[in-house]
């Protein structure tokens, strides 16, 4: 039904403007008792097989939605009816920002794919922390990034900012270093830099009572080299894991007349970039540490090729605004027939 009524409706539209129109009819839809509980029924897949222990956390499926869906986590409760394990926020920076002027957000019909210059859009970390306290049950990721105006000297303030701000009210954080579209973010990818942001992290998350998983958002543009560099990170400053990948610079053998605007790609172009990350980390590292697979998951297949490839958890984002929701259902039920 999505694809056949819904989405070729939706796509006649700026997909910014869609974004915002979804959003408020997914909120409407589940005010209207018993309308939350029709789309859990519809969509959620409930089994035992499906739970994960991940980096300490119980996930009661391995189907997550990727950062910067919900960035100010004013959907989250409402998106979990959806039959999603866990929910990430974000990219939340401490001060509140417009992110990149308009029209920053492109389809790639033709290729299954979108490309985004958004920048980091939020509307700071305080203004989700009031929602975040109103959390009851559903398991989220709060991604962190830094302010546009930040200087890269000192990014690692704006990190701890978040890091204090949203301790209390999430379950794992994400420290994104790897979008491409705030000015000399991914330089913060290179060794020195990244492991003083990361054992800066740690050193305040082991000042508390109970520590929280803090995992590295990656880029897929990286080296074999770099890559390795990585894992050396990982290893040195003893954080709970990897997700790959984020969204990439690459625009080889796109098809859509719009592939040349500016920003991350995402969506199927992905698919085997982010795989191959994935297996690279698993294999070099001899599975030392989670790995949350994202970045072109259209099918079900998609999301077992990544299981296999070496992840504990998968995510989703392109995929689930062009598939619909009915896709966590058939990786969920994917994932129960290959056990």
């Amino acid at each position: 039904m999505y694809k056949l009524l819904i989405r070729p409706i939706l796509f006649c539209f700026d997909p910014e403007q869609v974004h915002h129109f979804t959003f408020s009819l997914i909120r409407i839809l589940n005010k209207i008792p018993g309308f939350g509980m029709l789309f859990q029924s519809i969509y959620e897949v409930k089994n035992p097989t499906l739970e994960r222990e991940v980096f300490g956390l119980k996930f009661k499926n391995p189907v997550g939605l990727a950062a910067g869906f919900d960035k100010d986590a004013k959907l989250y409760k409402e998106l979990s009816n959806f039959g999603f394990g866990f929910i990430e926020i974000g990219t939340l920076t401490p001060k509140p920002q417009e992110g990149n002027p308009k029209k920053r957000l492109f389809r790639l019909k033709e290729d299954s794919a979108i490309i985004n210059r958004m920048g980091f859009n939020n509307d700071g970390v305080l203004d989700a922390v009031e929602r975040l306290k109103k959390n009851n049950g559903v398991l989220i990721g709060g991604n962190i990034g830094k302010n546009k105006n930040t200087p890269n000297e000192e990014a690692t303030s704006d990190y701890e900012i978040c890091f204090e701000a949203l301790f209390p009210h999430v379950d794992y954080f994400v420290v994104n270093v790897s979008s491409p579209n705030t000015p000399n973010l991914r330089a913060l990818q290179d060794k020195e830099p990244l492991t003083h942001l990361l054992q800066t992290l740690q050193n305040l998350n082991l000042q508390k009572p109970k520590q929280k998983p803090i995992l590295l958002k990656i880029a897929p543009d990286l080296t074999n080299e770099q890559l390795l560099e990585i894992i050396d990170i990982v290893d040195e400053t003893k954080i709970a894991g990897i997700i790959a990948t984020n969204t990439t610079l690459s625009r080889e053998g796109l098809q859509s007349e719009n592939r040349t605007e500016m920003g991350g790609l995402s969506g199927k172009p992905l698919t085997n970039r982010s795989t191959e990350v994935i297996r690279f980390l698993s294999e070099k590292s001899n599975k030392s540490f989670p790995i949350i697979g994202v970045g072109g998951i259209h099918t079900a297949d998609d999301a077992i090729e990544k299981l296999n490839a070496g992840a504990s958890l998968v995510q989703l984002y392109t995929g689930f605004i062009y598939e619909g929701p009915a896709l966590i259902k058939e990786i969920n039920k994917k994932i129960l027939s290959n056990n």
